[in-house]
């Protein structure tokens, strides 16, 4: 409690600096992922991250020390000249992009690992601690790195922001901005800097290995919490901020923690836990709806069974004759039954299913929509009547009262469907 207390209040001004750092390097990551996963173009900030290593190293000789301002230039020169190549490549050569990206990242990985194997043997003081740029440590945050690397992560992040109209017609539509007179090709140029920009900028922090999940991980995982572009970065910029964080603090409690890996461990949490507990995508929340969905279903063909029997001149059913039209489903019958007397739909007296009056027009409105939509589907598609049932089976279900008025209307409040079979309305008499 002693170091968490210590860290989460800033008592010592370098962990503020940590903080502070790692928060923007997260949200100008995810923010560029974001657009990269949408844009599906996930694989190229992989092999950026891994192909900026031999710049670091390169950087490191000149300067011979670690100087970020020389660290920064020889990554992004390195990370340039990867994603030059990999343009190239895809450009001049028929070769498919996981082959041009997995050539790109493991050429430039290599030989990042070989120069750093040269660096180790020179016998260079100032080398220590540069192979923590293989799987980070935001610990090693400095005040001096901050003011370079947390101002890229700002520049990074304005420029998403105030250009997103501009970045999300790039990845949504990159044809339609052509056409209409945008320069998409300096619009890709620009966003291919920022994403070299935001390697560059992290993998201090995360390592070069992993940077890749700080990314497309936010991004990824906010998916399943919005379809709106804004606040799909936004929550991937918090989840990306806070797994950063939380990796920060355990390498500050736990000695020599690489940072890299407990931010991808966080981040992988938030991102399962987004998979199976976002509203509407989650995949519990897909369950449960389903299951929902067929219930339903299942309550509405039995009602419109009973309907159908009123309409043939039937008084009532006996409850194992609906057994018996429901076939290898009587214990998912027997629970719809109860469900259905438990909601005042249906009354059961002496074995024998009759309707309540508001049963009796919830499948009115049931058959009504499924012959409206029949009507609809022979009128207006073409469709002859013996291959509209199928579809509007389906479509039963979920038609609501907006598209019922809208249909109604627009076929003029018709009494018969194309089977010529009278369309109900909640005052006709059976």
């Amino acid at each position: 409690m002693s170091d968490f207390l210590y860290f989460f209040t800033f008592q010592d001004s370098s962990i503020a600096f940590v903080v502070i750092g790692i928060t923007l390097l997260g949200i100008g990551s995810a923010y560029v992922g974001t657009y990269s996963f949408l844009d599906k173009k996930a694989l190229l900030g992989d092999a950026i991250s891994h192909a900026v290593l031999p710049g670091i190293c390169l950087g490191f000789m000149l300067a011979g020390e670690k100087n970020p301002i020389y660290i920064v230039t020889g990554a992004f020169l390195s990370g340039a000249l990867a994603t030059f190549l990999t343009s190239w490549l895809k450009s001049n050569t028929r070769l498919s992009d996981d082959a041009i990206i997995a050539s790109i990242l493991s050429i430039f990985f290599g030989f990042g690992v070989v120069l750093l194997t040269v660096i180790q043997k020179s016998g260079n003081p100032e080398m220590a601690g540069l192979n923590q740029f293989i799987f980070g440590n935001a610990i090693a945050i400095l005040e001096e790195d901050l003011y370079i690397y947390g101002g890229l992560a700002i520049l990074i992040i304005i420029t998403l922001t105030a250009f997103r109209k501009e970045f999300s017609m790039l990845v949504f539509n990159a044809d339609f901005g052509k056409s209409i007179g945008y320069p998409m090709g300096a619009i890709r140029l620009v966003f291919n800097v920022l994403m070299i920009l935001a390697v560059v900028i992290g993998i201090q922090a995360i390592g070069v290995v992993l940077m890749a999940a700080l990314l497309i991980a936010p991004g990824a995982a906010a998916r399943f919490w919005t379809d709106k572009l804004g606040k799909l970065l936004l929550i991937a910029g918090a989840f990306s901020a806070v797994s950063g964080i939380l990796g920060t603090y355990v390498s500050f409690v736990i000695p020599q923690m690489p940072t890299g890996p407990w931010v991808v461990v966080f981040l992988s949490l938030f991102a399962f836990a987004s998979f199976l507990f976002a509203p509407k995508k989650g995949v519990l929340s897909r369950f449960i709806a389903r299951r929902y969905y067929l219930k339903k279903t299942h309550q509405d063909h039995l009602l419109k069974l009973i309907y159908h029997g009123l309409e043939s001149g039937k008084n009532s059913f006996a409850i194992e004759e609906i057994y018996e039209s429901f076939p290898y489903r009587k214990r998912q019958t027997k629970h719809t039954i109860d469900e259905l007397l438990k909601t005042n739909l249906l009354t059961l007296n002496q074995g024998l299913i009759d309707f309540t009056s508001k049963g009796k027009s919830e499948a009115k409105r049931i058959v009504r929509l499924h012959r409206l939509w029949e009507l609809y589907l022979n009128e207006y598609m073409n469709i002859a009547p013996d291959h509209v049932h199928d579809s509007a089976e389906k479509l039963e279900h979920i038609l609501t009262p907006e598209l019922e008025a809208l249909l109604e209307n627009r076929l003029n409040y018709p009494k018969l469907d194309p089977h010529q079979e009278a369309i109900p309305r909640d005052n006709d008499e059976l």
